[in-house]
């Protein structure tokens, strides 16, 4: 058993999981799993370069999380950056203030790292319940990773597409425009256009959906009284259900978004352009699995994502060590 913790720090927020890992048994045990939205990729489509706000939050945060490993007597940390990290010009200044918070250089991964941590992350509580192959879908703040695979990756596929992304790139009404609506939806067609070439979608048997917005959805489709994660984990919801979930958060004015008891204050701006991208991504799947043949009827959502398949990865790196 080996005690490590996995650090996502994505577009929109920043995550920690300390767990216990045995590797030789296949289990990972949660010791603490929390979040933040410290918005790291504020500007940075339209910048290039990180807001020195945006930084100070995430190493605040950083060294909150410092201080939490700490206290559970961590072995070993992985720090992994995803896409506001690796566009940035002065990306260099991040790196420099996460080894002063953590003592750790964190990792800025390509889109092709952060698609497999995703899908092992995902697919490893999947076994069993679910047929392959499975795609799955990690819809961040700054990109979103198509993968498909059944007990490996076969094809994936990284869309430079997000919801705080299309929300500073198109969504600044409130509520969104028909007209802003469709300039975000042509750009995320063209992405899905391109990711189609590379994973074949059509072979999907079992849709499967992490993050944020994707579990944001959900609660919104399940009517949830609060933010419930052992509910939304792993729950199987008809496609359509899904897709009006999607168009009611889409077109939702802030201040009705802000109301909602299961909505993080961090995604009220955003969730509306993350609704819109996974309601996309839904309506392609569908089409192409049937003109393959086959029906798609349901949408899995998990909340084991990337930041599980990170934690594993540490605890084989902490073994390596031994």
């Amino acid at each position: 058993m080996t005690r490590v913790a996995g650090i996502d720090c994505g577009t929109n927020s920043i995550r920690l999981l300390v767990a216990d890992v045995d590797l030789e048994a296949g289990t990972l045990t949660d010791l603490d799993r929390r979040m933040e939205v410290v918005r790291l990729g504020q500007g940075v489509d339209r910048t290039g370069r990180i807001a020195p706000e945006a930084l100070e939050r995430t190493l605040d945060a950083s060294r909150r999380y410092a201080q939490r490993c700490e206290e559970l007597g961590v072995e070993h940390i992985r720090f992994v950056a995803t896409s506001a990290s690796r566009d940035a010009e002065n990306r260099q200044d991040f790196v420099d203030g996460v080894v002063g918070a953590l003592g750790v250089a964190p990792e800025v991964i390509s889109g092709h790292e952060e698609a497999e941590l995703s899908f092992r992350g995902a697919t490893g509580v999947l076994a069993g319940k679910h047929a392959g192959p499975f795609l799955v879908v990690d819809l961040g703040g700054g990109s979103t990773e198509l993968v498909l695979g059944t007990t490996s990756v076969v094809a994936a596929h990284s869309m430079d597409v997000g919801c705080v992304r299309m929300t500073e790139r198109h969504l600044a009404g409130d509520p969104h425009t028909p007209e802003q609506i469709a300039a975000a939806g042509a750009d995320i067609e063209a992405a899905l256009d391109a990711a189609a070439r590379d994973v074949p979608l059509g072979r999907t048997a079992t849709l499967v959906g992490l993050a944020g917005t994707v579990t944001t959805v959900t609660a919104h489709a399940l009517d949830l009284d609060a933010y419930d994660p052992h509910v939304i984990d792993g729950s199987v919801l008809p496609v359509d259900r899904v897709l009006r979930s999607c168009r009611e958060l889409l077109v939702m004015s802030r201040a009705k978004r802000e109301r909602l008891p299961f909505m993080h204050p961090g995604r009220v701006d955003v969730i509306g352009a993350g609704a819109l991208v996974w309601s996309s991504v839904v309506t392609r799947v569908r089409t192409e699995v049937a003109r393959s043949g086959g029906n798609l009827r349901t949408v899995v959502t998990s909340e084991h994502d990337i930041l599980d398949g990170i934690t594993w990865s540490a605890a084989e790196r902490a073994t390596d060590r031994v």
